[in-house]
């Protein structure tokens, strides 16, 4: 399945009923450099749009949205370790965790890329 988007700017890519969550190119380049991000627990299970983490920059700090229901399994200890990742690469090596889905039927509310890119040229 090709990446998806929210309107808080997080995409998630599931594989599965797995997915892997972070902020897009837009929202990193808003934030200016990012300086350090909080992670959820591995194990916390969060609803739709729930706040599971916060990223701060240099210019602000930012909550970061849980796309979809589901539990945390995994964080991305490398981001936590150097924020910077979220900023030079933030669909790749920059992610920030992962989730097991409780309701696959909400990622029908996800923005495409094409929508996504639409969205963002008109904020």
């Amino acid at each position: 399945m090709a990446i998806q988007y929210t309107e808080d700017h997080e995409w998630l890519n599931v594989q599965g009923d797995s997915a892997t969550v972070g902020i897009t190119h837009h929202a990193q380049d808003a934030l200016g450099d990012v300086v350090f991000v909080d992670l959820p627990e591995v194990g916390k299970t969060f609803a739709a749009r729930d706040i599971a983490g916060v990223v701060e920059s240099v210019k602000a700090a930012a909550d970061v949205y849980m796309p979809v229901s589901g539990e945390v399994t995994e964080v991305n200890e490398a981001l936590r370790a150097d924020p910077s990742l979220a900023n030079s690469d933030p669909l790749g090596a920059g992610w920030f965790f992962k989730v097991k889905l409780s309701d696959a039927s909400q990622l029908d509310t996800l923005m495409d890329e094409a929508a996504y890119a639409s969205f963002t040229a008109s904020a």
